[in-house]
Formats: structure tokens, C-alpha cells, sequence
């Protein structure tokens, strides 16, 4: 498939039918990977961490908290570097999981777009750089279904001093049919 990179140690292959491309649960996955799915955080206003509507599913903003803390705060590059800012971005990608998962199984979703947005210095150009944490990531653990379109934008600044803030939409897509659970 034209444009498509394997991800390290997992193979990579194009399945044109959605509700068979992972074989292995979602939750196993990050399980193999050492990552916990964070349960979602109070929210700071007056919203939803995530809402189904029809066949979509839609999760409010996430800023890189891990245990209640951000993970760093400034802009970026001026104080966050693009590295601590893409740990950031995958740090969001497990808190969406996170809102997805309090409302649907993560079995049953495909990640449709994931808009990104970095507090950065106003002659910060690498956003994508910074982003790919989030995407990356979300293949990983949904393989064919966490690939999605994206927007990644500079801003000035994001809530509560965060370097990064994603937002997400998927659509439901059902159950893969073929199960194989691996301990």
C-alpha cells in the first residue's frame, strides 16, 4: 500500500474489510506493550469526555495528564521539547483511548480524524513531528482501524498550560469476526 510504513515488530498488511483487521483485542495489545488505559479525568468544565452519536463517537479535548498530572506544561520549543512534546501526544492518545473505552469497547471503534493542537513558539513549524506520538500510537494498538486523517495546528496557548491537546473522532464499526485471544 503506497504511503504505508510497517510499524516495528508488528506486521502490517491492507485489509479493505474494517471489521477484520486486528485479530489481537485492543486491551491486549496495550497490555504487551506496558501501557495502562487511563480512566478518563473529571472533566474541568462543563462537557463529556466522549459522546456517542449514531455511528460516531466523538471525545472533548485531552491534555497529557498521567496520574491526575500533566506531563509537562510551556510552549513548544521554547520550553517542551519536540520530544517531550510527542510523549505528550501519546500520552493524549491513551487518555482518548480512555474516554472511548468509558463509553464503548475500543473493539468496536475506528479512528475517523484526530485533531491536535500545540501551544508552540510562533516560529515553531514541526507540528506534525509532535503529533505523530498520538497517531503512531493509536495504529499500534488499533492497527488498520487507528489509522484516520489528521490536522495538527500551533496555537498560543491550551488549557491549564499544556503543551498539546487532542481531540478525536471514530466511527463504530462492530466486533472484528475473527477472535483469537492471546495471554
Amino acid at each position: 500500500m503506497r504511503g504505508t510504513m510497517p510499524l516495528q515488530g508488528h506486521e502490517t498488511h491492507h485489509d479493505p474489510h474494517p471489521t477484520a483487521s486486528h485479530t489481537v483485542h485492543p486491551k491486549i495489545i496495550l497490555e504487551r506493550l506496558g501501557l495502562t488505559l487511563p480512566v478518563p479525568t473529571t472533566p474541568v468544565g462543563s462537557y463529556l469526555p466522549a459522546k456517542i452519536i449514531g455511528d460516531m463517537v466523538y471525545t472533548s479535548g485531552v491534555v497529557p495528564f498521567r496520574d491526575g498530572v500533566l506531563v509537562a506544561t510551556g510552549l513548544v520549543p521554547a520550553i517542551v521539547s519536540i520530544e517531550q512534546a510527542h510523549e505528550c501526544a501519546r500520552q493524549c492518545a491513551l487518555n482518548i483511548l480512555g474516554n472511548f473505552d468509558s463509553v464503548i469497547d475500543l473493539w468496536e471503534i475506528e479512528i475517523i480524524r484526530v485533531t491536535g493542537y500545540i501551544a508552540a513558539s510562533a516560529d515553531f513549524t514541526q507540528h506534525p513531528q509532535v503529533i505523530n506520538g498520538c497517531s503512531d500510537l493509536l495504529a499500534e494498538i488499533l492497527g488498520e482501524r487507528g489509522r484516520h486523517t489528521r490536522v495538527a495546528v500551533g496555537v498560543a496557548s491550551l488549557p491549564l498550560g499544556a503543551p498539546v491537546e487532542i481531540d478525536c473522532m471514530a466511527r463504530i464499526v462492530g466486533v472484528p469476526k475473527l477472535i483469537h485471544h492471546v495471554t
